[in-house]
């Protein structure tokens, strides 16, 4: 390491000694009260009241404070969208209970950007936080509102030691939120995360990192939304840390990675500590900042204690929607799921049997010939036994609109081939496989072979939009489910009428744009959950039955 970061003793033993003494309560035991604690959270994706919950979290906070001058409170992305909460509230419950527990600094994630520009500009001025950005930029006419509570970075004066937040949104987020949104009344891109290229990316972070260093900072802290899957290569924060200097430590999100503490090598052979908290309230990061300057980070995995104030809001707020979460829509005789036994997350690169079925409900509900809805929007399983509204909104949490449109043969063979470039022969195990892609198709009406030993060659723009495919394709024997129930080969030149929503037909999500400039039949429609409640209760008369234990077999992949 260079003279200013020598003494910083980056130790994942160290991190782990720290959780273990914070949990036999060796805070109160030390009472180090110079050093500076920086508490954290990643994808927590309105999980208010989970786990540990906004109220342990608040509570946690109000403990640390007991025993350290220094405490501060991030967030790192993708908090105010996912699940019914901030569905019914457009965000702005999540908004609120942030600002109740005191967020100090936020990034912005993919999923903030879901409820359009202008209810992210109040939802940042809700949540109370300072937003943090340093690649996001506009070239629109006039102003875009939330830039303007935007800042690249803030350096924090803790007694006479200064710390250096910078901001990092994943350049995915284009294309992993609501890709119109991004665009002019033209449809041309007027937003910019630095995602031409990974060198891009990297160059501005440096530029603010210097900046941080000339203005005096002694410590420099990345809180980003970039993630470690593969997929998001070369945008991701070990890619980032490779490809740069001055950076102490990268608090991270996007991925859903549990990351402890993890020891990456920057461009000039440093430690730099990488962490990262999962998703949910499951986990609370922690950086400690010692007064003799070593970093420890660490997650606190319980902790059982609860702040009473914010426990009574968040149970206020809950009972605002309660009655019309709990309303009986159907039952289910079966598990559906999204994920396997042991914990992969399979829709986002298997065919799963609640995929079937929110595929099948937009085909039977729009009258399509087919019907495509990606994994990374189908959100939370449902149980066996009743189903409440609650339950459909939590697997449907975006509140997107049916859109049907007329596409050619080779246009749905070019989205299968987009959706299927990541999966693997076999999912990894843990919670992210390696082959996952939020933009793997769930289908009803096809039935089609992914042959992994194919390597993809699928060509994306710098934006990440499909742009073409060369003649070795993955995805081989593509049938199509005929009225008379039979199956037919997939014609190129052929027209057919394809049901999604308007995340993807209209908007190109997960670089899916071969739809965009298609004829509509159906020009948004139903509410994504309004079709799967339509569906259950008109087509399968209130009751999921056996036909759904199993996924149907319309992918193999091998």
């Amino acid at each position: 390491m260079n003279i200013r970061t020598n003494q910083k003793k980056l130790s994942c033993l160290l991190a782990a000694l720290l959780a273990a003494v914070l949990l036999l309560g060796g805070c109160n035991a030390g009472k180090a009260k110079d050093d500076i604690i920086i508490l954290y959270t990643n994808d927590v994706h309105c999980a208010i009241d989970d786990d540990i919950g906004y109220a342990g979290l608040a509570a946690y906070r109000e403990w640390c404070e007991q025993s350290a001058s220094y405490v501060t409170l991030v967030d790192c992305g993708d908090a105010l969208q996912g699940d019914v909460i901030g569905t019914v509230s457009k965000g702005e419950i999540p908004a609120e209970l942030m600002k109740r527990v005191g967020y100090d600094f936020a990034v912005l994630g993919n999923h903030e950007f879901g409820y359009g520009m202008e209810q992210l500009d109040r939802l940042m001025g809700m949540s109370g936080a300072q937003y943090l950005g340093c690649n996001i930029s506009y070239s629109g006419e006039g102003e875009a509102a939330f830039l303007s509570r935007l800042l690249p970075y803030k350096i924090v004066s803790y007694g006479e030691v200064k710390v250096a937040f910078i901001g990092v949104s994943t350049p995915e987020s284009i294309l992993k939120s609501v890709p119109a949104y991004f665009c002019d009344e033209n449809g041309k891109y007027v937003y910019d995360f630095c995602g031409g290229s990974g060198e891009e990316l990297y160059g501005r972070v440096q530029e603010n990192v210097d900046a941080c260093l000339k203005d005096g900072a002694d410590h420099v802290v990345l809180l980003a939304h970039l993630g470690t899957d593969a997929s998001s290569s070369p945008f991701t924060s070990r890619e980032l840390i490779a490809n740069t200097r001055g950076i102490d430590a990268v608090l991270d999100g996007h991925s859903h990675s549990e990351i402890s503490c993890e020891v990456v090598k920057n461009e000039e052979g440093e430690k730099v500590l990488l962490s990262s908290t999962g998703t949910g309230l499951h986990n609370i990061g922690r950086l400690t900042i010692t007064a003799s300057g070593n970093l420890q980070t660490g997650l606190i995995e319980e902790y059982a204690e609860r702040d009473s104030e914010m426990s009574d809001c968040i149970e206020s707020m809950e009972k605002q929607f309660e009655v019309e979460l709990k309303k009986h829509i159907g039952v289910s005789e079966v598990a559906l799921t999204t994920v396997s036994d042991s914990g992969v997350r399979l829709v986002r690169n298997r065919e799963t049997n609640l995929g079937d079925f929110c595929a099948d409900a937009y085909r039977a509900v729009s009258g399509a010939d087919i019907a495509l809805v990606n994994g990374g929007g189908i959100r939370a399983d449902i149980p066996a036994g009743e189903i409440t509204y609650g339950d459909i909104l939590s697997v449907h949490p975006y509140g997107n609109s049916l859109c049907v449109g007329k596409a050619t043969g080779q246009e749905i063979l070019d989205a299968l081939e987009m959706a299927s470039r990541f999966c693997l022969s076999s999912p990894s195990d843990g919670e992210n496989a390696v082959g996952e892609c939020g933009g793997f198709l769930q289908v009803s009406g096809l039935k089609y072979v992914i042959d992994t030993s194919v390597n993809s060659t699928v060509e994306t723009d710098e934006q990440g939009n499909f742009l073409s495919c060369g003649n070795s394709r993955r995805v081989k024997d593509v049938m199509v489910l005929g009225e008379n129930g039979t199956y037919s080969a997939i014609e190129p030149d052929k027209v057919y009428t394809v049901a999604s929503h308007n995340y993807l037909i209209k908007e190109g999500g997960d670089g899916l744009n071969m739809f965009t400039d298609n004829e509509l039949t159906t020009d948004e429609g139903l509410k994504d959950y309004e079709i799967l409640m339509t569906y259950l209760m008109d087509t399968l008369h209130g009751t999921v039955g056996d036909e759904y234990a199993l996924p149907q077999g319309r992918i193999e992949i091998k």
